[in-house]
């Protein structure tokens, strides 16, 4: 219980198979996601219509897309319909907002000597392929596509197989970083689609890899630094917040 509200046993099992990790780690995460929602609440915070537009709006112009080729982007790579995209856009201005809400001062622009030193020590993150060829492999039964992962003859009418190569430029920066994470002849950790289907991604080939240099990156750079700092602040806050909040446990995950 967090402040009355419930974090069930089945929350917990969820959150471990979404992300991968223990009970505890799980129960953390649950813990901050429930003192947030009460913060946006006592805080008043909501985010218009117009504002949700207006950055992906924004997102469009920034990648050299019209707003449906945005939409039709995000449909190929994660599945979100163009509802869902745009309620991901809204948690995440919320997110924007509920920070700037809780900082006592601003956070400096990181200086060049700063951005430099990032590139320097992540180069090898800011290489850019040009696409991915990747066969694509679905199901709505996860054991059976855990099966294909592990047992590569494995067969199975439940799995659909689709081959494609995704451009790098046309793709979500979320599914662009999970494929540069993952090494050719190898598979992805399976994703869940919101229609309730898995997928999982086996990357045959990583197409045209080139190091991008300092001042193409640099914005990057600067946004990623800026968010690391970002969330310093929200998990120094909530860590803060966790201590003298009413959280109750009731029983355990064994």
């Amino acid at each position: 219980m967090v402040k009355g509200d419930i974090i069930t046993l089945h929350d917990i099992k969820e959150e471990m198979r979404i992300s991968n990790v223990n009970a505890a780690a799980a129960t953390d995460i649950l813990i901050r996601k429930k003192l947030e929602t009460a913060e946006i609440d006592e805080r008043k915070i909501s985010v218009s219509s117009a504002e949700v537009y207006d950055d992906i709006k924004k997102m469009a112009a920034a990648n050299k897309m019209s707003i449906d080729e945005l939409y039709e982007a995000v449909r190929n790579s994660n599945g979100f319909s163009s509802t869902e995209f745009k309620e991901k856009t809204k948690e995440k201005l919320i997110s924007q907002k509920l920070y700037s809400a809780i900082a006592y001062s601003s956070i400096d622009i990181p200086k060049d000597d700063e951005i430099k030193e990032y590139y320097e020590l992540y180069k090898k993150d800011f290489s850019r392929p040009s696409a991915f060829k990747v066969t694509i492999y679905g199901s709505q039964n996860r054991d059976a596509l855990e099966k294909k992962i592990t047992t590569p003859m494995y067969n199975s009418s439940e799995i659909k197989i689709n081959e494609q190569t995704l451009s790098y430029e046309r793709i979500s920066p979320e599914l662009a970083k999970m494929l540069q994470n993952t090494k050719d002849g190898s598979f992805t950790p399976i994703i869940k689609e919101p229609n309730g289907s898995f997928v999982s991604f086996f990357l045959q080939e990583t197409q045209n890899r080139k190091e991008s240099d300092y001042e193409s990156s640099k914005n990057e750079i600067i946004n990623l630094i800026m968010e690391k700092k970002r969330e310093q602040v929200l998990s120094d806050y909530f860590a803060r917040l966790k201590g003298n909040a009413e959280i109750k446990t009731i029983r355990e995950v064994k």
